[in-house]
């Protein structure tokens, strides 16, 4: 074998419980069978790109392509630390053990900034998405979180004397300044367009829209979620997810109209490619169906309440002061705490195993892929 092996499990992992060491274990179905599950005429698709755009909610989405790819000893594309060398375009050889005669990866889902020809060109086999956030909010969450690394905000007493006049701030081409401005235009690869005028930003939309067959919005979780679960083929427990990376309210700036239309101004490139995809995002959901929406956002939420009743203490999120476990307590950057979740004590083991997947971090769940990589690379070496 050259790097993953294809069976992590020996035997069947519902039936054993059993996984080499540093495995999730796995979150086997129990029971009937859920309200909506994938019917016989589809088959789960288990071959993802996922754009992890940045404060889009997008740690929510990796959290369950960690759980539904761990659980299926699929194969990450995994960074050498948490990002693919970000923020410079991805590379195929930044990817851990990669090799060009290697066997392809299932999943794809760490921060990157696109770049189509590296990451495998657009074939049948991969299924591509993202998701995408009003720049006003992603600009107010991005201030917030980013400002002690970024020039353009630090030289800034508040948000408000930024946004009052945003260029005398921002610098473009100083280090961390894609940050400050277009963020979600620099995730997905694009450059500034060379020439004034909308054609060149329709042109660089349009492209994407042959690139990416789903693009979600942070604002619309839940009805994103089923779409992507529609269109992935999967059950509800495999995209019932609790939020990720989450500020407390608290903390968060709320923005007046005035601030808001100030943001999307300076944010033009991604004011243009929200739009975009907000109009793309409601012309499938009213493919989808309003009915059939509204009925199966109702089983996502029921089964959510239904994890968070049984796996989290207190019911919700908490601050990281509240968490005792480090497995599962989230990194802390920047000025605001960064919540996270405590599990129920005394959890059944089989429940445990999921209610520790669905709470464990980004970083930690990353840590814990990159064991089983080191895990099946030794025993491939054997």
């Amino acid at each position: 074998c050259f790097l993953l092996a294809p069976d992590l499990y020996p035997g069947d992992p519902c039936k054993t419980g059993t996984g080499p060491k540093g495995s999730r274990g796995t979150s086997c179905p129990a029971g009937e069978p859920e309200p909506g599950a994938p019917l016989l005429s589809c088959q789960p698709r288990q071959h993802l790109v996922f754009l992890k755009t940045h404060k889009t909610a997008s740690s929510t989405l990796v959290n369950i392509l960690h759980r539904f790819g761990d659980t299926r000893s699929l194969r990450f594309a995994l960074p050498a630390g948490y990002q693919f060398n970000y923020p410079k375009l991805f590379q195929a050889r930044r990817v851990k053990g990669w090799h060009p005669e290697g066997p392809p990866f299932d999943i794809l889902c760490h921060h990157m900034r696109f770049n189509l020809p590296e990451v495998g060109g657009r074939g049948p086999r991969h299924f591509y998405f993202s998701i995408v956030r009003d720049p006003a909010s992603l600009a107010e969450s991005a201030f917030s979180y980013y400002r002690g690394v970024v020039p353009a905000f630090r030289r800034a007493r508040s948000l408000s004397e930024f946004l009052a006049s945003p260029q005398n701030f921002y610098r473009p081409g100083e280090r961390g300044s894609h940050y400050a401005r277009n963020l979600l235009w620099f995730d997905f690869g694009l450059d500034p367009p060379a020439s004034p005028g909308l054609a060149a930003i329709h042109a660089a939309l349009l492209g994407l829209d042959r690139i990416f067959h789903l693009v979600l919005l942070t604002e619309y979780m839940d009805e994103s979620l089923v779409l992507l679960r529609d269109a992935l083929c999967w059950s509800f427990r495999d995209v019932v997810a609790f939020q990720h990376n989450l500020r407390n309210p608290e903390a968060v700036h709320q923005l007046g109209p005035i601030d808001a239309a100030q943001l999307r101004a300076w944010n033009h490139l991604d004011w243009h490619l929200y739009t975009h995809f907000n109009r793309t995002f409601w012309t499938r959901v009213k493919r989808f169906g309003t009915a059939r929406m509204a009925g199966e956002m109702a089983v996502l939420r029921k089964q959510r309440a239904e994890f968070t009743r049984r796996c989290l203490q207190g019911g919700g999120p908490l601050e990281p002061g509240h968490i005792a476990d480090e497995r599962i307590r989230p990194f802390q950057f920047g000025q605001v705490p960064i919540l996270g979740y405590a599990l129920q004590p005394s959890l059944a083991s089989g429940l445990q195993v999921v209610c520790q997947q669905m709470v464990t971090p980004e970083l930690q769940y990353k840590d814990l892929l990159d064991a089983n990589f080191t895990y099946r690379i030794i025993n491939c070496n054997k």
